[in-house]
């Protein structure tokens, strides 16, 4: 080996140990950079119509982008969790590619002509997160079994940072103390996809868990008292290959925690959604006189709040558990909803609905992390991957209806709309409060 390299090996190892010490840690930025691409373009969305010569206030074209990345995410995880293609490879290259195709292409908008160009873009994107949320999810899993809550508190925290980015960034481009070409945005999203598939290469492969093999029906134990080599069994059909996935619904433990994150996922992403609206409606009724930088920074907060929240989460599921707090996220969801509804009827302080709408914010996601650890610990192992990314399809798919549906009459009938949002945490209750043994 030659001298000059002999540094930079060491170098590398070096990283490699430190890395492998604080895994947790280490897939959370992983999945901080990779779900960069997700929400990176929504924050530059003006200056790349106006280069593309689309006049007017962007609402549609942001509608486009937005459905067409999770529609890609969507269908992505979709095929991902009902194949079983999550768990036939390994979940550190998985995440690795994924990321890496990402870059790819976010890195294509740059020469992207237009609008529609640029959805199709979005779509191969929302394919890319699907290889890198849920099996986020695997790995984390894999790494801490044995404090799974408090690791996705990390891992999911990082994304709601990641949701809430582009408020921030709008914020500090209305200010004018940042001047961001477009370009340079959706560059550095993929360059920091690119060393999100870094990081997770120095992580070491997790040893495999033991897995216990199938249960034996009765006909094949009894087959196997009369032959010391019994048939081998039938290879799977196409059917069965294509539908793996939905043998986690055979489970429990993984129905209880399915079920609950639905209910999640009714309320989450439509509150996320609706929190400029909210805000807007708020300085309506109270009179105050907030400027563009101010309403952005104010969404950036109401929803970047939710990251501790996940961490902590976390922390308290170390000593009551998973399963309690969940429970505590929809149970202070159903409180908050009708609390903050109450509160914009009686046309209380700007302050006070601020705090209301952030506390909410809070709670509606604190549990969120801890739904992907009940499903997980019900599944078994063979299945996880693919049960968790078919549950991400589903809860998704469920917080486009949601949102589809009330949006547009919280838009045009005020705060009484946000009690639609209700079901989906008191079900939410109703699921978790099956007893699973």
């Amino acid at each position: 080996m030659s001298s000059s390299l002999r540094p930079l090996m060491s170098y590398g190892c070096c990283w490699r140990r430190i890395a492998n010490r604080y895994p947790v840690a280490l897939i959370a930025l992983a999945q901080l950079f990779g779900t960069s691409l997700w929400f990176t373009p929504n924050a530059v969305l003006m200056p790349m119509l106006s280069d593309w010569q689309i006049t007017g206030t962007g609402a549609a074209a942001l509608s486009q982008l937005t459905a067409a990345v999770q529609g890609g995410f969507i269908l992505g995880t979709l095929v991902l969790g009902l194949a079983g293609l999550a768990d036939r490879f390994a979940a550190r290259r998985l995440f690795m590619a994924s990321c890496l195709l990402g870059a790819l292409t976010n890195l294509a908008l740059l020469v992207a002509p237009g609008l529609v160009s640029a959805t199709g873009l979005r779509v191969l994107t929302g394919l890319a997160l699907a290889g890198i949320y849920p099996i986020g999810l695997k790995l984390m899993v894999q790494i801490a079994p044995q404090r799974a809550g408090a690791a996705l508190g990390w891992l999911v925290g990082m994304l709601v940072l990641g949701t809430s980015l582009p408020h921030g960034l709008a914020a500090l481009q209305n200010s004018g103390d940042l001047e961001l070409p477009w370009g340079t945005a959706v560059g550095a999203a993929s360059l920091l996809a690119v060393i999100g598939a870094g990081l997770v290469a120095t992580l070491k492969t997790p040893a495999p868990a033991s897995i216990s093999p199938p249960m034996a029906t009765h006909a094949a134990t009894s087959a196997s008292s009369y032959s010391s080599s019994p048939l081998p069994a039938p290879p799977p059909s196409i059917i069965s290959r294509a539908t793996r996935g939905l043998a986690a619904w055979q489970h429990p433990g993984f129905v209880r925690g399915a079920l609950g994150y639905f209910g999640h996922m009714w309320e989450l992403y439509t509150l996320w959604a609706l929190v400029p609206l909210l805000l807007a409606q708020m300085v309506s009724l109270t009179g105050e006189t907030l400027s563009s930088v101010q309403l952005a920074l104010h969404s950036f907060v109401v929803i970047a709040v939710g990251a501790p929240g996940c961490v902590m989460g976390g922390w308290l599921s170390r000593s009551w558990g998973s399963l309690w707090v969940a429970r505590l996220g929809l149970a202070g969801s159903v409180v908050l909803t009708l609390i903050f509804v109450a509160a914009m009827e009686m046309e209380a302080s700007y302050a006070i609905l601020l705090g209301l709408l952030a506390l909410w914010s809070l709670l509606a996601v604190i549990d969120s992390p801890q739904f992907s650890a009940l499903a997980a610990s019900g599944t078994p192992i063979e299945l996880q991957a693919s049960a968790l990314a078919m549950m991400n399809a589903f809860g998704f798919s469920l917080s486009l209806v949601s949102i589809a549906l009330l949006a547009p009459w919280v838009a045009s009938h005020g705060s009484l709309v946000l009690l639609a949002l209700l079901p989906g945490p008191l079900l939410g209750l109703l699921a978790l409060a099956r007893t699973v043994k």
